[in-house]
């Protein structure tokens, strides 16, 4: 576990997975800051949001980004260097063949969407390709998925639980994964901008 990114870091992902809670709006906007509109691979987030509230996450980060941002869609593919957000009130999960699929199983610690649910099926369809970052929040959706990650040899980075607004998440995802990284949103975003690229 490393808090440091090394000068020479480098880490070619097919996909990234990111889970955030309480305080990942703002945390999301300093992390996704300035992805570059040439990447890559794609970005999979879970917010939790109230569930019976309509999703403006695309409006609010599609306006800020250069990259393509989109709710993710049933039965639709994963598409390479495209933002997708889970909508409120579902479970979002990547299948084998990398599509998604929305499921109303009961909340996952209180959640729906889980955290949890997205990166273990991500940790399924991408194994060792897969890049994973757990931001702030206050429960401990998102260790399980990450050591789940960890496990199958993907890159994992959970935000300094120091710098995080809420530090239960991060603190959670610590003790369940050994992650590869610990580090600041800076630290962070440039771990996400090199691994998309």
């Amino acid at each position: 576990m490393k808090r440091e990114l090394p000068a020479d870091f480098a880490f070619a992902a097919e996909a990234v997975a990111i889970g955030a809670s309480a305080g990942g709006i703002d945390a999301l906007l300093v992390l996704l800051e300035g992805v570059p509109a040439t990447m890559r691979a794609p970005i999979l987030i879970v917010l939790h949001l109230p569930e019976q509230h309509e999703s403006r996450l695309p409006q609010v980060f599609g306006a800020r980004l250069a990259v393509p941002v989109k709710e993710a869609e049933p039965h639709a593919p994963v598409e390479p260097g495209t933002v997708y957000f889970a909508p409120p009130g579902y479970h979002l999960l990547v299948e084998h063949d990398r599509s998604f699929s929305l499921s109303c199983d009961p909340p996952v610690l209180f959640s729906r969407p889980s955290i949890d649910v997205l990166l273990e099926s991500c940790a399924e369809a991408w194994r060792e390709r897969l890049a994973c970052i757990v931001l702030t929040g206050a429960n401990e959706d998102g260790a399980r998925g990450l050591a789940l990650i960890a496990e199958l040899g993907g890159l994992t980075a959970v935000q300094d639980p120091a710098e995080a607004a809420h530090k239960a998440m991060p603190e959670a995802a610590i003790a369940a994964g050994r992650p590869d990284y610990v580090l600041p949103l800076a630290g962070l975003r440039r771990l996400l901008h090199t691994v998309v690229s």
